[in-house]
């Protein structure tokens, strides 16, 4: 048996044939670029995504010719949202990225209950979930309100307007409804709370389902979508299975650091607490940190320094950079653990070499990764003394540099595309299975000694402190 994974992120989709024991046999990818019409607006065309997805899938069939296909898994984007018709399929407005924060205009309203939001979905109030689009998109387009009001639209993650029109059955599965900031963490059903506090009726959002399921058929094919799952979960999978305890990093466009606290959910201050997967016999939880700018950041200062793609090079150029300088990248916000939407990036001494901004934006992700690892301490999780990394941006200067501010081993393993294979271990039943681990080879990442690092560390949260980003940097 064989199977075809789809893993669609920020900025393309790319499509994966694997055999039954694992082996990527073809592969293919499509970019697609994300508009930004007004400063903290992110968005795309959903009908572009749609269009890639089918074109991927119906190219691995025929690049296979192959009748004994299994099964196809999808891993997505988690807080990308739409609004789309439910008797066409069609979407009636852009899907407003996970980037965006145009809804920060309205948390405000909803202010005083963030701290039940967050105990009832275990995420927090943020412009970038679900809940806050919702009342900005109806707030900003009259023809939502009757539509929505009648029940002809569906409003939900790209992920579930994509299962809708290649199946043509409505559902979100539960590793991306925490997104929404409705979906109750506790009983796996929608938040009766929330639901009214953003004025969202029940009928107006996709049934939920468990991330391991029959979805439906791939349009006129007979190959079922067997599994949807968050792109972030899917690479913690990949890279060790449903082992309770572990822990990893995936570094992509954002990065994302995550914690398989097993079958009960925590809730920790500054975190997000979901479901990591689920099937109809079995449910498991992570605590996960987010850093919005880490791949992600080096296109934005492609800009930013007027320098062009095939010259960032920013791991050669953040090499052997030793840098005062402290760099808070703002254009698409900080999320874990301060939560703060888009705002101006800051340059505190960095003067105006590139080198010097490429190095200090490099070292903004190590530390935010240092402050979420200190959210998970606080909250009593004994943190091992090596954590496994994954990702496109997981380059060697990064890790070293997380490895010696944390003063933890960093592995990196060579298995690349570790979220397909989060998917390709669901759809073959090897979800638990972290044996696999070892046909792949392990770089190893030790502390070294940096030289000021307590000052520099100090620096960077009083610079958060300094611009309002934080209270006290002595939180962290």
């Amino acid at each position: 048996m064989s199977y075809i994974v789809i893993d669609q992120g920020t900025s393309s989709t790319k499509a994966f044939f694997f055999s039954d024991e694992g082996k990527i046999l073809h592969q293919k990818k499509k970019s697609y670029k994300l508009e930004t019409p007004k400063p903290f607006h992110i968005e795309c065309n959903p009908k572009t995504i749609l269009d890639d997805i089918v074109y991927l899938f119906n190219e691995m069939v025929t690049m296979e010719k192959s009748k004994d296909i299994h099964g196809l898994g999808f891993a997505f984007q988690r807080s990308t949202f739409l609004f789309w018709e439910k008797s066409t399929c069609l979407p009636l407005t852009p899907a407003i990225s996970w980037q965006d924060s145009r809804a920060t205009v309205i948390l405000n309203k909803f202010k005083k209950y963030e701290k039940k939001v967050w105990k009832i979905t275990g995420a927090p109030l943020s412009a970038h979930f679900g809940g806050p689009k919702f009342c900005y998109m109806v707030q900003n387009n009259r023809n939502l309100k009757q539509k929505i009001k009648n029940g002809e639209v569906y409003f939900g993650p790209l992920s579930a307007f994509i299962v809708h029109a290649i199946t043509g059955q409505a559902a979100i599965d539960e590793s991306i409804a925490g997104r929404t900031l409705m979906y109750d963490l506790y009983s796996g059903e929608w938040s009766k709370y929330t639901l009214n506090l953003f004025d969202v009726p029940i009928d107006c959002l996709p049934p939920i389902k468990p991330v391991k399921h029959e979805y439906g058929n791939f349009l006129n094919s007979e190959i079922p979508l067997l599994a949807v799952i968050g792109d972030q979960q899917s690479a913690l999978i990949g890279q060790s299975g449903l082992k309770k305890n572990t822990i990893g990093a995936n570094f992509g466009t954002s990065a994302s650091i995550q914690y398989n606290v097993g079958s009960e959910p925590v809730i920790t201050p500054g975190l997000i607490s979901s479901i990591l997967f689920s099937s109809k016999k079995s449910k498991y939880y992570i605590l996960e940190g987010t850093i919005n700018a880490c791949n992600s950041l080096f296109y934005h200062l492609e800009k930013v320094l007027n320098i062009p793609h095939e010259k960032m090079q920013w791991d050669i150029r953040a090499k052997g950079i030793n840098t005062e300088g402290i760099y808070i990248p703002g254009f698409s916000g900080i999320s874990a653990p301060y939560w703060k939407p888009g705002f101006p990036d800051i340059f505190i001494d960095t003067g105006k070499e590139p080198n010097q901004i490429i190095r200090a934006g490099m070292e903004s992700i190590g530390f935010l990764f240092n402050d979420i690892l200190k959210c998970f301490s606080e909250s009593g999780i004994e943190l091992p003394k090596a954590v496994n990394a994954s990702g496109g941006a997981a380059r060697p200067v990064l890790l070293q540099f997380i490895s010696s501010l944390t003063n933890l081993e960093i592995w990196y393993s060579d298995l690349k595309d570790r979220t397909a294979v989060g998917v390709f271990k669901i759809l073959s039943n090897e979800e638990h299975n972290h044996a696999k681990e070892l046909n792949s080879k392990t770089r190893r990442f030790k502390p070294e000694c940096l030289i000021n690092m307590i000052e520099k560390r100090e620096k960077w949260h009083r610079t958060l402190m300094n611009s309002n980003l934080k209270t006290s940097y002595s939180e962290i």
